[in-house]
């Protein structure tokens, strides 16, 4: 379902190429004016971040000199799309890329691995791919993914449900995952819900303007079906500021089921759907084409907020002494919400 409509989704940019471009020629000046313009024409949160782009352009214009080293330009560039403070944006050369990092180097990490693998599972604990597994103490089990970056096995999935088939309620943490695969997201949400749901709404630009945009279009999540294994207990999901692109995405949607608590911090955001395209010199520009909105039609690129009542931040005191804060709120929470 979701792979057909993300080919939906990004045919409008692909066919926009169909009709005739502006060129731009290869020095300095022409692949600034290049780069701000692909920007003021494709990129969809403008408007929601109340970027003034003329103004943008107003200030960065005058730096501009055909005299410039490639390296003074790369670097100018790279500043200017940091006014837009989205991960998902950045400019690459042969030298090196661009890229935004204010969105989480600004807030507490709240997350230690070592941290959680030392003291709560003495090192004893089950790796499948990018999952770390096991059960915390009064039964409750708790995964840690780190990525949704590759391929789930159904099969993989089914195994590790059916490990804590006797929990309480699960933990599951998506604390410094960094996103990856939209698909991998459905496949893991459909473990968690047993009808068809609206997971979110997708808007595309249909046009040069700042507010030229499609109506929202919805896309769904079905159950797993099939004899594979779902779970209907508790779930409480952590999250921190390093939580970005699909697993905001993830969050976003788990949030939204009635046996779901997210807690820890803000999600890192970006929540648009990158897409590519090139300067004249040839290097590379990403940004932010397309904006995915959670079920109620709200934009999630600032981030997903925890639960009410669920925000959480790790202690230092505490973590020096073993103890993940945000960790030890969660189980409480599945022993509450178990009735235990």
């Amino acid at each position: 379902m979701l792979k057909k409509l993300l080919l939906l989704v990004m045919m409008p940019v692909v066919l926009a190429g169909c009709h005739e471009v502006e060129e731009y020629p290869n020095d300095p000046r022409g692949n600034f004016e290049a780069l701000w313009n692909i920007i003021d024409t494709r990129y969809c949160f403008l408007l929601d971040k109340d970027v003034d782009w003329n103004e943008v352009y107003d200030r960065y214009s005058p730096r501009v000199s055909n005299s410039m080293t490639s390296r003074q330009l790369f670097d100018l560039l790279g500043e200017m799309l940091n006014e837009l403070q989205d991960g998902h944006t950045n400019l690459s050369s042969p030298f090196g890329s661009s890229y935004y990092r204010k969105w989480w180097s600004d807030f507490p990490q709240n997350y230690d691995g070592r941290l959680i693998q030392q003291y709560y599972f003495n090192f004893n604990y089950i790796s499948i791919g990018y999952f770390n597994y096991g059960f915390l103490p009064d039964n409750v089990g708790y995964i840690h993914y780190s990525t949704f970056e590759n391929g789930i096995g159904k099969g993989n999935i089914d195994l590790i449900l059916s490990y804590f088939s006797s929990a309480a309620g699960l933990i599951f943490d998506v604390r410094d995952n960094g996103g990856g695969n939209l698909t991998n997201v459905e496949e893991i949400v459909s473990r968690f819900i047993d009808e068809r749901i609206i997971a979110g709404y997708i808007i595309h630009k249909n046009g040069p303007g700042h507010s030229d945009f499609d109506d929202p279009y919805a896309y769904y999540i079905d159950p797993v079906g099939g004899g594979h294994l779902a779970w209907k207990k508790p779930v409480v999901v952590l999250a921190n500021r390093s939580t970005f692109s699909a697993a905001n995405n993830f969050v976003s949607i788990m949030k939204s089921l009635p046996h779901v608590t997210v807690a820890g911090s803000t999600t890192g955001g970006g929540s648009g759907m990158p897409f590519n395209s090139e300067l004249p010199n040839g290097w590379g520009v990403r940004f932010s084409a397309c904006s995915i909105l959670d079920r109620n039609g709200g934009v999630t690129e600032f981030g997903v907020e925890p639960t009410e009542g669920c925000a959480v931040d790790m202690d230092a005191e505490k973590a020096a002494a073993g103890h993940d804060t945000i960790l030890d709120f969660a189980i409480q929470r599945i022993l509450r919400e178990a009735g235990r």
